[in-house]
């Protein structure tokens, strides 16, 4: 897979040093709601998983770019999930870390991943699963157009309620 460049950050492949930055990040119970995580990972666990991530995406339907800023520190994650080339979509999901959200980072990345997969992967759409009240998620993903084009109701629960899951998607014209 590609190393992507924009202005202010690069999206490139995970690197055996990645594996205290995802460690952290992974295990972080603040992304549990978004990541359907419910255990903390191993180390052992995570270095097997950057030990396959280079798979293609065509054999393993998922990629994961590291989103890093101009000084090359990892400030999140985008991740390519459900790859179906045969209907020509695939997901996407995004996460930076706290201190690096309001920056302009997820507005980059955004835009470096739609240009890539209508470009490289020639998908006819793109999709996101994003919770309600991630109010600045819906923010960015509407902010590149894409539509809510269903609600799954009470389908995430956390802290002891329950929060619905919006659908978006962004077809290619």
């Amino acid at each position: 897979m590609a190393t992507l460049i924009g202005k202010n950050i690069t999206l490139r492949a995970l690197e055996p040093e990645d594996l205290d930055f995802l460690f952290s990040t992974e295990n972080n119970e603040i992304f549990w709601k978004i990541s359907n995580t419910q255990l903390p990972f191993s180390k052992y666990i995570l270095k097997k998983y950057i030990e396959n991530a280079h798979q293609d995406i065509y054999e393993a339907k998922q990629y994961r770019f590291v989103i890093c800023n101009a000084i090359n520190v990892p400030v999140g994650m985008i991740d390519l999930f459900d790859f179906s080339p045969q209907n020509n979509r695939v997901g996407v999901g995004i996460l930076l870390l706290p201190e690096y959200q309001n920056k302009g980072f997820g507005v980059e990345a955004l835009e470096l991943i739609v240009d890539y997969v209508f470009t490289y992967l020639n998908v006819h759409q793109l999709f996101a699963n994003i919770a309600s009240k991630n109010l600045k998620s819906i923010s960015l993903f509407e902010k590149f157009n894409f539509k809510q084009v269903g609600i799954k109701k009470d389908w995430i629960f956390s802290n002891s309620t329950y929060e619905d899951e919006i659908l978006y998607q962004l077809i290619k014209t």
